[in-house]
């Protein structure tokens, strides 16, 4: 069972349970709702979320998927990160993890 993560606002993880599933802007925007690998999160955080409040780090089954998912070379940090091109369906969701503020 591999795991990968996703970061979020309680806002819209909210938004999703009302939906049934989750879609991130990202989605609509570039065709797919970025992930990480877990040794990766900590600089999602850094890079994205700093100064942030109210956010869930999203525990992610890849069994589970409904979607497809591929791991993806990022030139921006010369790393390797997955990608979910569809909803995310909840069920695939293991655990909602919230995240303390982001001050870094």
């Amino acid at each position: 069972m591999p795991i990968i993560y996703h970061i979020t606002s309680v806002a819209d993880w909210n938004t999703a349970l009302k939906n049934e599933m989750y879609e991130s802007p990202s989605l609509a925007e570039e065709g797919f709702i970025h992930c990480s690998q877990e040794e990766q999160v900590d600089g999602v955080l850094k890079r994205y979320f700093s100064g942030k409040s109210g956010l869930v780090k999203l525990v992610i089954d890849t069994d589970r998927l409904k979607s497809r998912y591929v791991f993806e070379w990022s030139p921006t940090t010369q790393d390797t990160f997955p990608h979910i091109y569809g909803p995310l369906n909840l069920d695939a969701v293991l655990e909602v993890v919230p995240v303390d503020h982001v001050n870094l």
